[in-house]
């Protein structure tokens, strides 16, 4: 007999599994309205951001629509966009588990790059955070998506410490990860407010590191992923610290 080869679930994964047999068994057709998150966290017994890992999968390839203060909406319950959905969730590394890691490992090497940071780094980084204000805009999401990205990178650079950079260059490169991108649009930067605010962050990390101040600067970098936490936690960044992890804390 031929076997099946055997992959790791992820809750996010069953949760989207369940919300994909709901709508292949006709209780959500196309054009209506799927329960809240907050419904659906309950139902399934997970956490929110877990619901919303796979919300922004299945929005990635289209089965749902999202909108904004209304709620998520079937599109294409088709056999192909079901099998891509479950295959990008399985295929690429979850969006809660790469905040985790970048929150644990970003505030020690903003601390480092405080401490060997060189004038030409620092120029990098005002430029590449002059480039993100510019850029704080829904419309141009994109764009400021990967110049975020450069930002982080020229971080790690700063520290000049190769065992480190090897550690977090391929974390940080997550953020090419289709299903990272498409949950950062519909979490991270739902609004405009939003997203000045996370771009405020990152002039408060190159501050610390331009006074060469590495308490201030690691400081300044939990407060970035704090923030990020919050939004994926409520979406606007307003509850309390119920459910951080504790790294955050």
């Amino acid at each position: 007999m031929e076997f099946e080869k055997v992959r790791p679930t992820k809750a996010s994964s069953v949760v989207a599994q369940q919300i994909l047999q709901a709508v292949k068994s006709g209780a959500f057709p196309i054009g209506s309205r799927l329960p809240s998150e907050s419904e659906l966290a309950q139902r399934m017994g997970v956490s929110r951001p877990t619901v919303r890992e796979a919300l922004s999968a299945l929005a990635a390839v289209g089965l749902i629509e999202s909108r904004p203060g209304i709620g998520n909406f079937v599109c294409n319950p088709s056999d192909s966009i079901v099998r891509d959905a479950l295959v990008l969730l399985e295929n690429e590394a979850s969006c809660l588990e790469i905040m985790e890691a970048r929150g644990l490992l970003e505030p020690p090497v903003a601390a480092v790059a405080a401490k060997k940071r060189t004038e030409e780094h620092l120029e990098k980084l005002r430029t590449i955070c002059e480039k993100l204000i510019r850029l704080a805009s829904k419309d141009r999401f994109d764009d400021y998506f990967n110049t975020d990205k450069e930002f982080h990178l020229a971080l790690v650079e700063a520290a000049r410490n190769d065992l480190l950079a090897s550690a977090l260059i391929p974390l940080i490169n997550t953020m090419d990860q289709h299903l990272y991108r498409e949950f950062t649009r519909k979490y991270y930067f739902r609004d405009e407010r939003g997203i000045a605010q996370v771009a405020s962050l990152h002039k408060g990390i190159l501050a610390a590191v331009e006074a060469g101040d590495p308490e201030r600067a690691a400081a300044e970098m939990r407060k970035h992923w704090a923030r990020m936490w919050k939004l994926v936690q409520d979406g606007d960044g307003t509850n309390d610290a119920a459910g951080f992890p504790f790294f955050m804390m």
